[in-house]
C-alpha cells in the first residue's frame, strides 16, 4: 500500500475544511449586517472572504510536499505529520480569523470609521499561517 500522498492531501484538506468554516462564520455576519446597511456590502464581503487564504496555503504546501516525496528528499510518513499538523495550524487560523472578521464586520456596521482598523486583527492571525508555511518550507 503507497501512503506517499497522504501528507499532501492532509494539507490541502484541512486547510481547505478551516476556510471553508471560517468564511462561513464570517459571510453569517456578513449577511446579517448587509440586512441592516444601506451601504459598504463590498467591504464587508471581502472581510468575510479573509479566511480563504489558509486554503491557498495548503494548496501550495501540497504541491510542495508532494515534489519533495517524489524527489526523496521527504519521507512520507514526515509528510504525514508535517500535513496534519501544518493542515491543523491552517485551520485553526482559519477559523480563529473567521470569529475575528465577523466581529470587525458587526463593529464596523455601528462605527464605519474603525472598518480599517479592524483588518489589524485579522492580519495578526493571518500571520499565524503564515509563519507555518514558511517554516514548513524552511523544513522541507
Amino acid at each position: 500500500m503507497d501512503f506517499n500522498m497522504v501528507g499532501p492531501v492532509m494539507v490541502l484538506a484541512i486547510s481547505s475544511i478551516g476556510s471553508c468554516i471560517g468564511c462561513y462564520i464570517a459571510g453569517a455576519a456578513s449577511h446579517a449586517v448587509m440586512s441592516r446597511v444601506e451601504e459598504g456590502h463590498g467591504k464587508y464581503i471581502g472581510m468575510s472572504a479573509a479566511p480563504a487564504s489558509q486554503s491557498i496555503y495548503g494548496f501550495i504546501l501540497m504541491l510542495l510536499m508532494s515534489k519533495a516525496i517524489i524527489a526523496g528528499t521527504l519521507s512520507p510518513v514526515s509528510g504525514i505529520a508535517m500535513g496534519l499538523f501544518a493542515g491543523l495550524a491552517f485551520l485553526a487560523s482559519a477559523v480563529f480569523q473567521g470569529k475575528v472578521c465577523a466581529t470587525g464586520i458587526q463593529a464596523s456596521a455601528k462605527q464605519p470609521a474603525i472598518f480599517g482598523k479592524c483588518f489589524a486583527a485579522v492580519g495578526i492571525i493571518e500571520s499565524f499561517a503564515l509563519f507555518t508555511f514558511v517554516f514548513s518550507i524552511l523544513l522541507l
